[in-house]
């Protein structure tokens, strides 16, 4: 299971942040990444790098090098030390152009890309665009601490069958309320390769304590 941090603009210490994720991935079979602001990219990179965890930048924008004032750059992700990056999340969206833009601008220079969908159909199409994965969200559950395998189970197993018609080789990850590792299991019990999730990391007093948690039962 790839269990992926995104730490938003929450006012949390990214580098304490990645030295858990640092920590509690020696002890785990399972894939750590944190994803904090562009600006803190690289702090996170230099506590990550050598160790099982990864770096994930929030976005990228479909420009290439020139003149694109206020855009994220995947060259200038990478070169910070991100080996992948979100696009399309629900907070960060995109039309479906853009997203097919970014994941070339991501391809380019190596990046992973999980796109993010609110719906099975919206994944499924961005699933024919190429991504390394999709990421099932809907967005009324972000932050609520109620995970979409609770709230509606159907969701993730119909996102799965729907991404297997287009792309079977595209992983599908499930979003909002994740928080908890029976939250983890019950996402990979109804088909996800991995989890994306944000408060439950990011806001916790204890962030090591809670990624052991997330990982625990896997």
């Amino acid at each position: 299971m790839f269990v992926l941090v995104n730490l938003k603009t929450y006012p949390c210490d990214p580098v304490a942040v990645a030295e858990a994720a640092a920590d509690v991935a020696t002890d785990t079979d399972a894939r750590i990444a944190v994803a904090p602001e562009a600006a803190d990219l690289r702090r996170v990179a230099d506590v990550l790098d050598g160790t099982p965890a990864d770096t994930f930048a929030q976005h990228v924008d479909p420009v290439e090098p020139g003149s694109n004032t206020g855009h994220a750059l995947a060259e200038t992700v990478a070169d910070a030390g991100a080996v992948g990056t979100l696009c399309n999340h629900s907070e960060r969206r995109l039309r479906l152009d853009r997203i097919d833009g970014a994941v070339d601008a991501a391809d380019r220079v190596g990046l992973e890309t999980v796109v993010c969908g609110n719906t099975p159909e919206q994944v499924a199409a961005a699933a024919a665009l190429g991504p390394d994965a999709v990421a099932v969200e809907p967005p009324e559950l972000i932050g609520t601490g109620t995970p979409v395998s609770a709230a509606d189970p159907d969701i993730v197993e119909d996102a799965v069958a729907a991404v297997d018609a287009v792309d079977e080789g595209v992983s599908v990850f499930c979003g909002a309320g994740i928080s908890t590792g029976e939250d983890v299991v019950a996402a990979r019990d109804l088909g996800a390769e991995g989890v994306l999730l944000a408060s439950g990391v990011a806001k916790a007093d204890d962030p090591r304590a809670a990624l052991a948690d997330l990982v625990a039962p896997l």
